[in-house]
């Protein structure tokens, strides 16, 4: 994509080329749910858990494009819009100021349109009936109504290392969000954390099989003393 025909690109803030998991590492990984990989990770890279889907329905799985944008204002959303690449996950945090829209029908059609996989937003969006009847995927603190302003000279960042609670997403991390929430998967240990995930899951396949079968939890998990 030219840089001369979006010059934000060429900002210090603002890298475009980052290392992103294999598409058959996001095959996997779109298959197990965020706990499942949470815990598979030593339970680590959970965002906060005020970070909901918009709809129940709604599930996200991607590579991380990090964006740190300026509070109340969403030019910098805009920005990453055009230059993460098909099927990443926009990760954005707001600095903290929730009472804004950040993010409404506008922009989930332009982000479908690239092929982007979803949002996660560490702050509120709106349009929230018409995202739902829409589709893509939009996890966000809550809805608000009020709207946002555009500052062409505030400073904001597009893969950086950004904060979100506890954890610090890294651009490429392996973003999956369901209607328990959303964990960060750093990129160097995705495969060992996906060979833990099927391990578990496979493990609790058994277990619940045992319970059904008449066993109780406290013999299963030698926790009966």
């Amino acid at each position: 994509m030219s840089q001369s025909r979006f010059p934000f690109m060429s900002l210090p803030t603002v890298t475009v080329d980052i290392e992103r998991p294999s598409p058959a590492q996001l095959e996997e990984a779109a298959a197990l749910p965020s706990s499942t990989l949470h815990e598979a990770a030593g339970k680590i890279g959970a965002l906060p858990s005020a970070i909901k889907p918009v709809h129940p329905s709604f599930r996200i799985c991607g590579a991380a494009v990090t964006v740190q944008s300026p509070p109340a204002d969403n030019l910098w959303l805009h920005r990453a819009i055009v230059a993460a690449q098909p099927g990443d996950v926009l990760v954005v945090h707001v600095g903290g100021h929730y009472e804004a829209g950040y993010w409404g029908e506008v922009m989930s059609q332009a982000a479908r349109a690239r092929g982007l996989a979803g949002l996660v937003i560490d702050g509120c969006v709106r349009d929230g009936a018409i995202l739902e009847r829409f589709g893509f995927p939009v996890f966000a603190r809550g809805l608000c109504i009020r709207g946002t302003g555009k500052d062409f000279d505030a400073r904001g960042w597009i893969n950086a290392p950004t904060l979100f609670g506890d954890v610090t997403v890294q651009p490429g991390d392996l973003i999956v969000g369901d209607t328990d929430g959303v964990v960060a998967i750093p990129r160097a240990r995705i495969d060992e954390v996906l060979a833990k995930a099927r391990q578990r899951e496979e493990d609790e396949a058994r277990i619940i099989e045992r319970l059904a079968a008449g066993e109780n939890s406290l013999d299963i998990y030698n926790w009966n003393r």
